[in-house]
């Protein structure tokens, strides 16, 4: 575990403020949920909460079926890393930070379609949980109607799991 060298009270009510600099490090936005954990050694442990996460079986089947059907890369995020990759890039892109760019699409919930990659939110009750990216494999095929159609089923798909 890294040490930060802050220090915080807690406060009458039993809360405790998680310093700036962390929070923009880990992508903590306000009312993001966070999962508790104690330790055998007594540590308490605080990790960010991501609710695709726990379909992450159901992410990659999507992506392995699509990425077939399609001929094409398909990418499956929540609001912090890459959970499921099929197509060329699994290797380079699975279990990776989302950059800053994908961040910012999937918290103002556009989509994005371009001939370079399609790019469509996860929206869950409201609440952006996630992302499905669809790339030319080997660049060479141009993104269009039947792979955005893709993109919104599979989106569609993940956040009625997440409901269920």
């Amino acid at each position: 575990m890294k040490a930060t060298g802050i220090v915080r009270r807690i406060d009458d009510l039993g809360r405790v403020v998680i310093p700036k600099e962390i929070r923009r490090v880990l992508r903590i936005r306000e009312g993001d949920p966070l999962e508790i954990y104690t330790s055998k050694d007594g540590e308490v442990i605080l990790k960010k909460y991501s609710p695709i996460n726990e379909l992450s079986q159901f992410a990659g089947e999507y992506a392995e079926t699509a990425s077939y059907v399609l001929g094409s890369t398909v990418v499956v995020s929540d609001t912090d890393q890459i959970i499921a990759v099929s197509g060329g890039l699994k290797k380079e892109l699975l279990d990776k930070k989302i950059d800053h760019e994908l961040d910012r699409i999937i918290q103002n919930k556009d989509r994005i379609l371009n001939e370079s990659k399609i790019v469509v939110p996860i929206i869950s009750q409201g609440d952006s949980i996630g992302s499905i990216t669809i790339l030319p494999k080997d660049g060479g095929k141009v993104l269009g109607d039947a792979e955005l159609k893709a993109a919104e089923i599979g989106a569609s798909f993940l956040a009625r799991q997440m409901e269920n």
